[in-house]
């Protein structure tokens, strides 16, 4: 009786360590040259679908403060996304843009390549997630 009590017991735990195993990987973004301090910084991971549409498919956010800011976005699938990120500098949480000419008023960027005479396209700023943890730098 005690034996099946110890081997049903290892096996619940076994179970209940298995159930908790996260899937997907774990990807860092380090945001460099954050101009000051104040605001928040937000990012998102986004697929082709949700890229400069709103929302990533997963979000993150930092208080911001001068100088490197590091992000982590966890359990993420293997897959293509691209990553932007603003500097929230009042906290209205959104992008304010001149109003006369709709060049953004606060600092972004995205991964891969950025564009400086147009918007991010997501064609430009995808990545591939293989399975392996993975680190982007993102100047503003």
């Amino acid at each position: 009786m005690k034996k099946s009590g110890l081997i049903l017991g290892l096996l619940l735990i076994g179970f209940t360590t298995v159930a908790q195993e996260a899937t997907g990987t774990t990807v860092t973004v380090t945001i460099e040259n954050v101009l000051s301090d104040g605001g928040t910084i937000l990012a998102g991971l986004h697929t082709t679908d949700t890229f400069m549409k709103g929302a990533g498919i997963i979000d993150a956010m930092e208080p911001a403060k001068a100088g490197e800011i590091t992000l982590t976005f966890e359990n993420v699938e293997p897959g293509t996304y691209a990553i932007m990120v603003i500097h929230d500098a009042n906290d209205n949480k959104q992008m304010d843009m001149d109003a006369a000419t709709g060049i953004p008023q606060e600092s972004y960027g995205t991964s891969g390549t950025m564009n400086l005479y147009g918007p991010p396209t997501f064609a430009d700023a995808k990545f591939e997630v293989t399975g392996e943890d993975q680190e982007i730098k993102i100047r503003f």
